[in-house]
């Protein structure tokens, strides 16, 4: 390894790169991540070159010339790297540069030069351009050269497209320390806050992008992550909100100018409606309403409108309850009941939305917590998640070696055996002869684990069994009695139709546990009132058990040692 690249004159960041907006972040001093401004003050940074008289402009600079130069303006082409031609979709390019197939890859055909030649230039090397000003805004800021990152990536991307990314980031001066996924990123950015509990938790993080959705459902485990169900969908995305306040604009137009024509059809019309639509978006995810405001939008005819937020979420309804569907899809996926999730991490742009975050609200349970701006005062910025996660990563990796990363990331090391059930005690005395199951390890947890819990034991104290053993969710359905029927009068039987539907009530659903397979006992004799149980658990990745029981406060105790493989599905 090169002096320059060592771990010791290493300067790394954490590198969102999106289809549609990218961000950089580092980690303080002080351990907090924070997302760096470009030279225009911009966060979030659109994903978009364009050229002028071989000048490149690039982020916020570069969409302004969707309207003007639409030919020389590249976007929406991080998904095309690794890919070959015949398996992209172009659609979202239609406002752009077009993707073309070139040799064995894709690329776009650009004047880009200052002699207006118009030239091949590969995805590869436009997102190497793209990560240059990236690295180069960070060092700026940081004032220090930027040679390494983390940057993020979706779920599907295959090992053909990080290769991709990384042969274009090493162009770009920017050693790839690894990928993480954003799902992951998002969780961890959460996790790193220091008023964060660390807890066994299930949850889910549902990515609203600009081209396409992803969603995963992570298990997180004394602060590892698995992955249990991902779900990607590329017709439900920003860009399907964009298009449906589009339409709106463009026929409220046409009817209040009958000579102006439809602003849909011409590119340059087209371009400025599509902008403006997506700046209305972002003022109806803040206020009430907005204003819709466009000069010379089509025929030379200046157009301005407004739009309250109930119209828009009345339009753009189907789109909300798409989203909606593919969350609890993936729950399904993963073969949970959405009682199991204990929070919903919105990621994202549009993730702003309020409407989305309380339509999830009213598909999951009150148990489960939706972390949105709009649901909770404590929620992070959604655009900025996967950026902070990736920024912490990368404090955490920057000191090693580059071998080391690989080789501690690498499948036969972070693919562990998991537990498929959960593990816990039943305590049984004189007077309670069932026991309640009290979960200690959680199904999907990795192996090898410890976990330690304190039971409470019967208040009269005595003698006492525990049981050691695996345990089952179980979701308990109660349907309600049926009211009886009174006696209607003539004028009750008008509505009797509407009110029968409101006087139904919901049924009860509760998570509960079956009890399983018994793995040990244990008897504690003579146990004082009121007295506790500290029952500690050890798995190893070989099915061991090791397990000890024993009174707090008291001497002694009770040890066991049960030999693995006895267990089905991978479960002690």
């Amino acid at each position: 390894m090169s002096e320059e690249n060592s771990p010791a004159q290493r300067v790394a960041i954490g590198i969102s790169f999106g289809n549609s907006y990218s961000s950089i972040g580092f980690t303080s001093a002080e351990g907090k991540a924070e997302v760096i401004a470009n030279e225009e003050g911009d966060r979030q940074i659109p994903s978009i070159l364009s050229y002028v008289d071989g000048e490149e402009f690039q982020g916020t600079q570069a969409k302004a010339q969707l309207v003007r130069n639409a030919k020389n303006t590249v976007a929406y082409f991080r998904d095309f790297l690794g890919q070959e031609f015949k398996s992209i979709d172009p659609t979202p390019c239609h406002q752009s540069a077009h993707p073309v197939q070139h040799e064995s890859t894709i690329a776009f055909k650009i004047k880009d030069g200052a002699d207006e030649t118009e030239n091949t230039v590969t995805v590869s090397e436009i997102t190497t351009r793209h990560l240059r000003r990236l690295k180069n805004s960070a060092s700026d800021y940081l004032g220090k050269d930027v040679n390494a990152a983390v940057i993020t990536v979706p779920t599907n991307f295959g090992d053909t497209q990080k290769e991709a990314l990384t042969k274009a980031a090493k162009e770009a001066g920017i050693e790839v320390l690894q990928f993480i996924n954003e799902p992951v990123a998002a969780v961890l950015a959460y996790d790193a806050r220091p008023e964060a509990k660390l807890s066994d938790k299930i949850v889910v993080v549902a990515d609203l992008g600009g081209i396409r959705s992803d969603v995963a459902v992570i298990a997180s485990r004394g602060g590892i992550y698995t992955i249990l169900a991902t779900a990607h969908d590329y017709d439900v995305a920003g860009t399907q909100l964009d298009k449906v306040l589009m339409d709106h604009f463009a026929k409220e137009f046409m009817k209040k100018h009958k000579t102006g024509g439809d602003p849909r059809e011409n590119d340059r019309s087209l371009a400025k409606l599509k902008l403006e639509s997506e700046a209305v978006k972002k003022a109806l995810s803040i206020g009430a309403s907005a204003n819709f405001s466009v000069e010379s939008l089509a025929n030379g005819i200046d157009y301005t409108a407004t739009i309250n937020r109930s119209r828009y979420e009345l339009l753009a309804s189907k789109h909300f309850q798409a989203f909606t569907r593919l969350v609890t899809h993936a729950v399904e996926k993963a073969e949970l009941d959405p009682l199991d999730i204990s929070e919903i991490i919105l990621a994202g742009g549009s993730a702003h939305t309020p409407r989305i975050a309380s339509s999830l609200q009213s598909a999951f349970p009150e148990t489960t917590t939706v972390l949105a701006p709009s649901t909770s005062p404590t929620a992070l910025n959604p655009s900025e998640l996967a950026v902070r996660g990736a920024a912490i990563q990368a404090s955490l990796v920057q000191e090693f070696d580059v071998e080391d990363i690989v080789q501690s990331t690498h499948p036969m090391v972070t693919v562990t055996p998991h537990l498929s059930h959960a593990v816990g005690v039943l305590c049984i005395s004189d007077s309670e002869e069932s026991g309640v199951f009290q979960s200690i390890v959680d199904a999907e947890t990795p192996l090898p684990v410890r976990r330690t819990a304190i039971i409470s034991t019967p208040r009269e104290g005595g003698d006492v069994l525990i049981k050691l053993t695996e345990g089952a969710r179980h979701i308990k359905v109660t349907k309600p009695e049926p009211k009886p029927k009174a006696e209607k009068t003539k004028s009750d039987s008008d509505d009797e139709d509407s009110d029968e539907d409101s006087e139904e009530e919901e049924e009860i659903r509760e998570k509960t546990w079956k009890v399983g397979k018994v793995l040990a006992e244990a008897a504690l004799k003579e146990l004082k009132k009121g007295a506790k149980v500290e029952v500690q658990i050890n798995i190893d990745a070989n099915l061991n058990v090791n397990c000890i029981f024993r009174e707090v406060g008291g001497k002694g105790g009770v040890r066991g040692l049960l030999a693995g493989g006895k267990g089905q599905n991978g479960s002690a």
